[in-house]
């Protein structure tokens, strides 16, 4: 079957600027799907879940698949809540939870306007084992990561799991060790093809891919 997936979202995607020695995600995609097999990049760089609305306006009519990775900078725009020393542990909880329930509208809010689309669709999490990131970040991003797992499973929609994707050090650019590497970016693009590829007959239901 020929298909035509579209890449939204971020920098997990949209990595050219950290891999200057190696092909980018979308090119190692592109070399990896069957030769009929179409790849679009809106992602961009930077991008937070607000921002993949406006990517929405360049899916191309003959797409079929989208596949989206977003909220890792969602993330960083609240990493002061865990570096606050000033907070006590109960304060920063209180917050973390306010933080949690601004992103999972602002989330809702995009899935609904992807689906909107009425393409196939497929979401990432987070990866956390980002060479540098401290226990506690590490447990605060799950806050984030939980609100994913749960719109998608909500929507039944597939997930791919960037943490068990992205676990050893190898897999992030030594410019930016919070951008994928082509080690890293070569696992993404592996589970995105078998997603994609997948001889799975069930619609409409969820399904975590992790290799």
């Amino acid at each position: 079957m020929m298909g035509h997936v579209v890449l939204l979202g971020d920098s997990v995607f949209d990595n050219g600027l950290y891999v200057p020695n190696g092909p980018a995600v979308g090119e190692q995609l592109r070399s990896i799907l069957p030769k009929d097999w179409r790849v679009s990049m809106l992602a961009r760089d930077g991008a937070s879940t607000s921002g993949v609305a406006a990517q929405l306006n360049g899916v191309p009519a003959d797409a079929t698949h989208l596949v989206i990775s977003v909220g890792g900078n969602d993330a960083l725009g609240y990493a002061y809540v865990v570096d606050d020393d000033q907070l006590s542990a109960t304060e920063a909880f209180v917050r973390l939870s306010e933080i949690q329930r601004e992103f999972e509208a602002d989330y809702r809010a995009m899935l609904k306007g992807v689906l909107a689309l009425g393409k196939s669709v497929a979401v990432c999490t987070v990866y956390d084992s980002v060479p540098g990131l401290r226990p506690e970040q590490r447990t605060a991003l799950s806050a984030w990561n939980d609100v994913i797992l749960r719109q998608a499973f909500a929507a039944k929609l597939p997930v791919i799991d960037l943490r068990l994707v992205c676990s050893d050090a190898r897999d992030y650019s030594g410019v930016s060790p919070i951008e994928p590497s082509e080690i890293g970016g070569g696992k993404i693009v592996g589970a995105i093809r078998h997603l994609l590829l997948s001889d799975d007959p069930r619609v409409g239901t969820s399904r975590v891919y992790a290799s």
